[in-house]
């Protein structure tokens, strides 16, 4: 069982920069693949970044690439989302989510979800 705690959201002016972090519980999260989504109102949740249990590779959405990257601390059991160059567009709820070893880009694939945090950018 892994349990997903996001926090740094929060209203930030366009161009700027925001940077979340998702802690984890449990003694698996090294294990664990972890995803950043995100749910703009009206929309669908989509995903927007992902890195393997190990951190030796990662995925990014192609509308957040070289603006967004994506690391994990497995000794403090935490995922960051770094997110540079926002924009307008970028506000959302964002979710980190957990699954074993490997990415996936598709919501259903991961395993345990965190509450979210909003991200809002104003221009």
């Amino acid at each position: 069982q892994v349990q997903l705690v996001e926090s740094g959201g929060g209203l930030v002016q366009a161009g700027g920069s925001l940077r979340l972090s998702c802690a984890a519980s449990g003694r698996t999260f090294s294990r664990h693949a972890m995803g950043w989504f995100r749910q703009a109102p009206g929309k669908e949740r989509e995903f927007v970044a992902g890195i393997k249990w190990s951190g030796t590779s990662t995925s990014f959405a192609e509308d957040v690439k070289g603006r967004f990257t994506i690391s994990r601390d497995n000794a403090a059991n935490t995922v960051y989302l770094q997110m540079n160059s926002l924009k307008p567009e970028d506000t959302a709820v964002y979710y980190c989510a957990a699954r074993l070893w490997d990415i996936r880009l598709i919501q259903s694939e991961y395993d345990y979800w965190g509450q979210g945090t909003q991200v809002t950018v104003s221009s």
